[in-house]
């Protein structure tokens, strides 16, 4: 079972900890050097909890004029990739979130707090340990937002289960370029926790699959993704996991509920 031989190699680790605990103030630095010392982790947000259906949604423009946004907004867990806009897009996309991944650069503005906070008190997956240059951020963004008692609760992923999250794709056979994108850790990390997967918005290509009119780069505009990716081998490794029972993709319009 293809799911299973997934989840057997990933769950070597935990695959999340949260962010260091802290009490603000005076305590803060005392609780940061003493956790540090310690190694200390907290327990994954997820534990041994399992969903019955989760939808990961991300942000290719196939969702533009889909009128997914129900369908997504009906799975008992969402997963969003990078901090993606939904208001003005809520009929394709929704608005229901359990966890969104955030790109370190949205954290150079200074009103960040304020625009997040549609997320309202899902998981924020920080990329503290993906590369060095990212762990200085999210703890800064990590603690901001406990200082404006956001009501987002940061995470992030174990660095060990990163290298076998990588370790295991290679080993299927899956060239995924420099680096994995982040909608791939989060389709496998859906897998793990949940029971049945809806995919939305993975379609790397510049037509539409059924109509073949042009489509944008990302349901809400046209700018290119890096070439860190490759994005068309992970689609065609998601085709297989579908053709196999593992997740269902979901490329075009969604039915009315």
């Amino acid at each position: 079972n293809p799911q299973r031989q997934h989840e057997s190699s990933a769950r070597d680790t935990r695959p999340c900890s949260r962010g260091p605990h802290t009490r603000g103030g005076e305590h803060r630095e005392t609780d940061r050097q003493a956790g540090t010392q310690r190694g200390e982790a907290l327990d994954s947000p997820f534990s041994d909890k399992i969903f019955n259906t989760c939808a990961v949604v991300g942000n290719g423009g196939i969702l533009a004029n889909s009128s997914c946004g129900q369908s997504i907004d009906s799975a008992q867990f969402v997963i969003r990739c990078n901090l993606p806009p939904l208001e003005k897009w809520s009929k394709d996309v929704g608005t229901k979130t359990g966890l969104v991944t955030a790109n370190p650069t949205i954290f150079t503005k200074n009103d960040f707090v304020t625009e997040i906070s549609i997320y309202g008190d899902s998981l924020l997956l920080l990329p503290a340990f993906s590369f060095a240059f990212c762990t200085d951020v999210s703890l800064k963004v990590h603690y901001t937002l406990q200082d404006f008692r956001s009501s987002l609760k940061t995470f992030f992923m174990n660095p060990d289960y990163l290298r076998n999250l990588r370790s295991f794709w290679r080993s299927q056979g899956l060239n995924f370029g420099y680096r994995m994108t982040t909608g791939l850790m989060m389709v496998s990390l859906a897998v793990e926790i949940c029971n049945n997967v809806n995919v939305y918005g993975f379609w790397p290509f510049d037509n539409h699959p059924h109509g073949f009119e042009p489509l944008t780069q990302h349901y809400y505009d046209n700018a290119r993704a890096t070439g860190f990716h490759s994005m068309s081998n992970e689609f065609a490794y998601l085709v297989k996991l579908h053709n196999q029972g593992v997740l269902r993709l979901q490329l075009g319009e969604c039915a009315p509920q």
